[in-house]
């Protein structure tokens, strides 16, 4: 998210072919011509498809749109969110859970790394064990070893990754119900929007590791556009 250095989203796109992933999307990078920028391309090495392929996006929100497992990426921990993982035990987790999700791995910008909103709609933090005395990774070398660890964790080049289940709610998805519910609850007055505090964040943690299927959100949806209904007088369809 906000990348600003060229050389970095070309040296992620080859981190990214070498272990065999292809999806690469770029939110509000500083240069709006940086997929095509002649040291991106000359970074990339040899991975030219990955940043044919790649897309940019404005917000999070539509870099996630079809994601059921987001990652964030951050070295200092916050005060509230998502539990933190290390990347060998949790991903080998990850990878042996019952439900197949299509995961992504989200890394801030160079600068400013991630703000905490953005940590708080995914699913897990993820740290890479460094140096106490020098933790700092480039942004290329990060994804690099998230990238290895997470093609050893479902087993190599020699199996056959999983199919993501369809039936997982998406990124899209749950934020499509908060959003919904934060309405129906300033609609009831049990949040005020003028002091929200972290409700919405913390009702976002739960139905993250709630891992919720398409129908659930629409159940969810459908008893939100209920309670608003019935603050408005009207009879709930």
């Amino acid at each position: 998210m906000g990348t600003s250095h060229p050389g970095n989203v070309g040296a992620a796109a080859r981190a990214m072919k070498v272990m065999g992933f292809s999806e690469l999307v770029l939110v509000r990078p500083r240069f709006e011509d940086v997929l095509v920028q002649e040291e991106t391309v000359a970074m990339a090495s040899g991975a030219a498809d990955i940043l044919v392929r790649a897309r940019v996006v404005d917000t999070l929100a539509d870099a996630l749109d079809d994601v059921t497992y987001a990652i964030a990426t951050a070295m200092t921990p916050r005060d509230f969110g998502p539990a933190t993982i290390t990347p060998r035990e949790g991903l080998a987790a990850l990878a042996r859970s019952e439900a197949a999700h299509k995961v992504a791995f989200v890394f801030g910008s160079e600068r400013y790394g991630m703000a905490n909103d953005d940590v708080y709609r995914c699913h897990a933090v993820m740290s890479i064990p460094t140096n106490p005395s020098y933790g700092s990774l480039n942004l290329a070398q990060a994804l690099q070893v998230l990238a290895y660890e997470w093609r050893q964790a479902q087993g190599g080049f020699a199996v056959e990754s999983r199919t993501p289940d369809p039936e997982l709610a998406s990124g899209q998805a749950v934020q499509g119900a908060l959003a919904h519910w934060q309405k129906a609850l300033v609609d009831i007055g049990f949040l005020d929007p003028a002091a929200p505090k972290k409700l919405m964040p913390r009702l976002n943690q739960l139905l993250n590791r709630a891992q919720l299927r398409q129908e659930e959100i629409h159940i969810l949806r459908g008893i939100a556009k209920a309670l608003s209904d019935r603050c408005r007088g009207q009879t709930p369809s």
